[in-house]
């Protein structure tokens, strides 16, 4: 008789998309309320780009050997490469921090709940892809459920909203980012390690002439213990891990379904206010995580 031999801790983890896409909106999570906490101690795009600088060298000595292996594919597909670089890295991330340079973190997590439908849109567009019953529903109960917990079950603070430049920039990043989700579909064959490292290096370059630029005109940089911390977070959780564990999410159950899973950083976001800054839970808490959950479930099945 032959026996399976068993599977490390580690195989098991990477092929698990539900877990690897829930703390993917985890660290983005807390990297909005990072991004609006510094806002005025590092410029956005310069702290896009140390934050891909970061990231690049932190995976650089984990990459090495399967980033030389796979180097002649990654050449040939070059112009993906670029392409994911700027979009998914590069543009996404500096126009998402100027964002939370000025809007509401209400209106900041309203326009994060339209992250699925941005992805939809893009696959539509590009490949002719179109959401399921299943996942047009899950889409939409779990965006019922975002609004539940932002507006804290109070439907009339949509009037008290004030729409400004932020959340112009902020809902240009999220489609920006739709593209990059999409496009995931079409990456080389590769290492996950070469494909991360690769788009987190040309991202990284690509963010440097804008950097200088705007520390040249006077953007004031303030590199004290709170820019510190925040860089460290930046860089380690929602960079380096999120994005290898989004590209190995998307790889295993496609973009439609893991875009679903964005609607989960409200959840987070809430719950860490209530942990960190002591906000006690209310009913809304409850209903918004029963629809946000229910939600993606029904939208990540096939």
């Amino acid at each position: 008789m032959s026996s399976t031999p068993p599977r490390s801790p580690l195989g098991w983890f990477v092929n698990q998309p539900y877990l690897l896409l829930s703390l993917t909106s985890l660290f983005w999570a807390g990297n909005i309320v990072l991004g609006r906490y510094v806002a005025g101690h590092v410029p956005p795009i310069t702290l896009s780009c140390v934050r891909w600088i970061g990231a690049f060298f932190l995976l650089l000595p984990f990459a090495w050997a399967p980033l030389r292996t796979d180097w002649p594919t990654i050449r040939r597909h070059l112009p993906l490469i670029l392409v994911l670089a700027l979009t998914g890295f590069a543009a996404n991330t500096a126009l998402a921090y100027g964002g939370l340079q000025y809007t509401q973190a209400l209106n900041g997590l309203l326009i994060q709940s339209s992250g699925p439908l941005c992805v939809a849109l893009w696959t539509l567009i590009l490949f002719g892809v179109r959401l399921t019953l299943a996942q047009l529903l899950g889409i939409v109960v779990s965006m019922t459920g975002v609004f539940v917990i932002i507006l804290r079950g109070d439907l009339t603070a949509l009037a008290s909203i004030e729409i400004n430049k932020g959340d112009a920039m902020l809902f240009g990043a999220l489609l920006v980012f739709g593209i990059y989700s999409a496009l995931m579909i079409k990456r080389p064959v590769t290492h996950p390690m070469s494909l991360i490292a690769a788009t987190t290096g040309f991202g990284a370059l690509m963010s440097v002439p804008a950097s200088l630029w705007e520390l040249n005109s006077g953007s004031p940089l303030f590199f004290d213990g709170v820019t510190f911390l925040a860089l460290a977070y930046a860089i380690i959780f929602p960079s380096a891990l999120a994005y290898l564990f989004f590209n190995r999410g998307i790889a295993l159950i496609g973009p439609n379904r893991a875009a679903p899973f964005l609607h989960l950083m409200p959840v987070f976001g809430s719950a860490m206010a209530i942990v960190f800054l002591g906000e006690q839970p209310q009913p809304f808490h409850l209903a918004g995580y029963v629809l946000v959950i229910s939600g993606v479930i029904v939208a990540s099945r096939r």
